[in-house]
């Protein structure tokens, strides 16, 4: 049986929770475990909480009272992609030239949004370890 040189750990855990504030501490929580998993250093985790947090609150700003917030994580060997999303009221992706979009892109690295069916609107966000900007 052939055997590859360079095998690439992919795990996804999705995370549903009611899309309300008082839920965050949930998602924080389960962002800093994954990241330590994937041995983030503590600044570099801290960074993820902030940034998972950022992002929700700019989603739940326009959600559908009663929806849903979906999490995903998916682990790679050296980084972090993490999508949320919510079906919201008016559709709209959050505006890329706020500060909190600034903060976010800062913290998280890589940072995209998208509106899907629906008016479903997701941010992603992907960090990758030891990544730039790291002390």
């Amino acid at each position: 049986m052939p055997t590859s040189t360079k095998l690439s750990v992919r795990d996804v855990v999705t995370v549903r929770l009611p899309a309300a504030s008082a839920y965050l501490s949930v998602l924080r929580t389960a962002t800093a475990g994954l990241a330590a998993r994937l041995d983030f250093t503590l600044d570099e985790i801290e960074d993820l909480r902030i940034a998972v947090d950022e992002a929700c609150a700019m989603l739940l700003a326009q959600a559908v009272p009663g929806t849903d917030l979906v999490c995903e994580f998916e682990l790679t060997g050296e980084a972090m992609r993490i999508s949320v999303s919510v079906l919201t009221v008016d559709g709209e992706e959050p505006s890329r030239d706020t500060f909190a979009w600034t903060v976010l892109s800062s913290l998280a690295g890589e940072v995209d949004a998208r509106v899907g069916a629906d008016d479903r609107v997701t941010v992603t966000l992907q960090k990758r370890r030891g990544a730039a900007g790291a002390p």
